[in-house]
Parts: structure tokens; C-alpha cells; sequence
């Protein structure tokens, strides 16, 4: 049997045309792990940033809302719960992710959600489509964060908001480099561990590092039309959530 060519992480990360393979090709491996890994990497904080990040939100009755980069939908059920009568999409580029969302959809009965498989980057929505779009480490994974931004204000309707949880840079220089030294060593530990694959893991600091972090964000939603934008961070820094609306 042929062995798999394994990708360059550095290579592909680094580049727009290639970014999306391997990130299509890596969740599709990790997607068994997802949640056990997102909440072993942050120490069991994870669920407290969605938490926030669902608060902040603020989807409410009769409203229709869509999570990004949706994974195996934790965030897409707990908005959908939220809105009583209203619709909950999430939509992953990954069916293996979207395997197991769907799972979960089957066993609670939510009526209100639908998963669809697409990029992020041509989303299958019609303009002004939704109250709401929610992500969870979904910009620091796409090709072009404007590109992602400029389609993201196309299916919102006016005055609808965006929230982006993602990893962020803090700006004490010293906790930066240690924060990037832990991801780096934690996630190769795990990747060895779990795959055989340093890289596995490594992904999350190799991506951070190309990252323009939360202010670098803030700054693009800016100039993609955003209203309102701002951050909230946790832990100095470590994780924040971008948000601001649709004029």
C-alpha cells in the first residue's frame, strides 16, 4: 500500500492557496478528538469563552443565526436554544465534523438547526439572510480573514452583529512567547501521542503566529464596514472575541 504524502504545515499555513487543504485534510483527522482536545488544551476553559461568547450574542426569539466553522456544533445548539422559533445553521468545510454535529442533532431533537457543509469563503446563503453569525476559532483558519469578513457582512442582514472567539496575542511580549511556547509543546506532545504527528497540534501556534490577533481583527472589520467593533479578552489576553455590526 502507498504511503500518504504527509503536507508541509509550514508551507501550507503560510500560504493563501494552499491554507485550506491542509486544514480540510487536518480537522478531518482530528475530528473524532475535537472536543476532548479543546477543552484538554484550555484546561477546561473552553466552555466558559462560549459560554461568553453566546451571551454576547444576544440571539434572541424568532431570530435566525448562523456559527461559522461550526465544528460538531456545540456553539450552533446552545444559540439555537436561544431563539424559540427561530433557525440556528452552522456550517463546517469538514464532514467528518459535521458527521458527528449531526449526531448530537438526532439524539436532542433540534428542530431549529441545520448543518451545511461549504467554505466560509462562498457560503451558500443568500444576502441579509441572518440576525446573527457566531465563530468559534473560525478566522484564524480561513485564507483571507477580509475575504471571510466582506462575506460574512454580505449574509447579515442590517444591524446584525458577528462574534469571533479565537486565540489572541497578548501584549506583554514575554507572555506571548511562553503562551506560543506552551501551544507548541503541548500540541506537539498531543499530536505525537494521539496521531503519531507532531504537526497535528502544532497547527494551532503555527496559525497564531500568522495571526493578526484580536486587534488586528478589530481593525479589519473596520475597514470591511463593521460598526460598533471591539474586543473582549480573557486571561490577559490569551483568547478574545471580536465583534461589531452590520451598519
Amino acid at each position: 500500500m502507498r504511503r500518504r504524502q504527509k503536507l508541509n504545515l509550514i508551507e501550507h499555513v503560510s500560504s493563501k492557496e494552499k491554507k485550506l487543504l491542509y486544514a480540510s485534510k487536518l480537522f478531518q483527522t482530528i475530528a473524532p478528538r475535537y472536543d476532548f482536545i479543546t477543552a484538554f488544551l484550555s484546561y477546561g476553559m473552553d466552555k466558559r469563552w462560549k459560554r461568553r461568547l453566546i451571551t454576547m450574542a444576544g440571539a434572541s426569539e424568532g431570530e435566525t443565526a448562523l456559527d461559522i466553522a461550526c465544528g460538531t456544533g456545540d456553539i450552533t445548539f446552545a444559540i439555537a436554544r436561544r431563539l424559540s422559533g427561530g433557525l440556528a445553521a452552522g456550517l463546517d468545510l469538514t464532514q467528518a465534523m459535521l458527521d458527528i454535529a449531526e449526531q448530537k442533532r438526532k439524539k436532542t431533537a433540534a428542530g431549529n438547526v441545520a448543518f451545511h457543509r461549504a467554505d466560509i469563503m462562498r457560503m451558500p446563503f443568500a444576502d441579509e439572510t441572518f440576525d446573527c453569525v457566531t465563530g468559534g476559532y473560525a478566522l484564524r483558519n480561513v485564507p483571507d480573514i477580509a475575504g471571510a469578513l466582506a462575506e460574512i457582512k454580505r449574509v447579515l442582514r442590517p444591524g446584525g452583529r458577528l462574534f469571533s472567539l479565537d486565540f489572541g496575542h497578548p501584549r506583554n511580549g514575554l507572555y506571548r512567547s511562553l503562551y506560543l511556547k506552551y501551544l507548541t509543546v503541548a500540541g506537539s506532545a498531543l499530536g505525537l501521542a494521539l496521531h503519531g504527528d507532531a504537526d497535528t497540534y502544532r497547527y494551532i501556534a503555527e496559525t497564531l503566529k500568522r495571526y493578526p490577533g484580536q486587534r488586528g481583527v478589530m481593525a479589519l472589520m473596520t475597514e470591511a464596514g463593521f460598526a460598533q467593533t471591539g474586543v473582549h479578552e480573557f486571561g490577559g489576553g490569551i483568547m478574545a472575541i471580536n465583534y461589531g455590526v452590520k451598519p
